[in-house]
């Protein structure tokens, strides 16, 4: 029932940011007697396109922590907790970023993540199994690489990709269904654009959609290293390559971790063809060796 809630309510922000954004701009049908209009489109487009991704950002701190029971630890109760808050602490000071807020989230897995519109105001969050199973050196390495991924503002930059991603889908998708209407049409002296515009354009913003995800994909990936090289300055290089190895062990016995896991970027290499092209990590294998080359 919250994801549904949580689903309306962001769409419901988006179509609201938006309308107010085009009235304000002046921007009204794209589609005229004459055809097209490129510009109110490509408008229309990118409106729509960048307040669906920031939207999504904005929200992402309070999404993660519904989705994933995150618990926010105000008051330290037990010395692991107390370790965590220190641990964060002490590396976000390092890196030369506010505090974030620091949390536990109920998971046998290994895994962790940070979001967060603002490097100042994130969410870094580590499962119980890890904290359970990693030793503090392997767990403040992963930390570490949670909290480059803030202070180098990826989340943003993700952000903006996702945007430009949006709004070219969206304005593609919307002329190849006009294309596709007006030949089906192309008989009828009725003006405007008919049920198959809407149709196509729909199909079309799919499939378009979920070619243009491996772009961001692909920069999610090169992300991946720099957060790898961050955790590596801010824990220590040879602590990083042990807690990738570590994670690549647990990925490697099934009763410890089931193949689900992506948080972290579980994913061995040989996993090529499109299943590489549309994962958001590199390999383990590329990051271990990636980091061991900067020695």
């Amino acid at each position: 029932m919250k994801r549904i809630l949580l689903f309306l309510a962001t769409n419901l922000a988006v179509i609201a940011v938006a309308s107010i954004t085009l009235n304000i701009l002046g921007v009204g049908s794209y589609i005229t007697a004459q055809g097209l209009n490129m510009s109110s489109l490509l408008v229309f487009c990118a409106v729509f396109g960048f307040a669906g991704s920031f939207v999504s950002l904005f929200l992402s701190k309070m999404m993660a922590k519904m989705g994933t029971g995150t618990q926010i630890i105000d008051q330290p109760r037990t010395a692991q907790e107390r370790w965590l808050i220190d641990t964060v602490q002490e590396l976000s000071e390092k890196a030369g970023i506010g505090m974030p807020e620091v949390g536990i989230f109920p998971s046998p897995e290994s895994n962790a993540f940070a979001t967060g519109w603002n490097k100042n105001a994130s969410l870094v969050a580590v499962s119980q199994g890890l904290l359970d199973r990693f030793s503090p050196k392997e767990a403040r390495a992963v930390i570490g690489h949670e909290i480059g991924h803030v202070a180098n503002g990826d989340m943003v930059t993700l952000a903006l990709i996702q945007g430009v991603v949006n709004t070219f889908v969206m304005f593609f998708a919307r002329i190849i269904g006009y294309a596709v209407d007006s030949f089906l049409r192309r008989d009828e002296e009725s003006s405007g654009p008919g049920i198959g515009f809407y149709v196509v354009s729909f199909i079309a913003e799919i499939i378009l959609g979920i070619a243009a995800s491996s772009i961001v994909m692909w920069f999610s990936r090169k992300r991946e290293f720099r957060a790898d090289e961050a955790g590596a300055e801010l824990a220590g290089r040879g602590d990083m390559i042990a807690a990738l190895e570590r994670l690549r062990a647990e990925y490697d016995a099934p009763s410890v971790m089931p193949a689900t896991m992506t948080a972290f970027g579980i994913r061995k290499n040989g996993q090529g063809g499109l299943a590489a092209l549309f994962s958001s990590h590199p390999a383990l294998e590329d990051r271990i060796q990636a980091l061991q080359a900067h020695r």
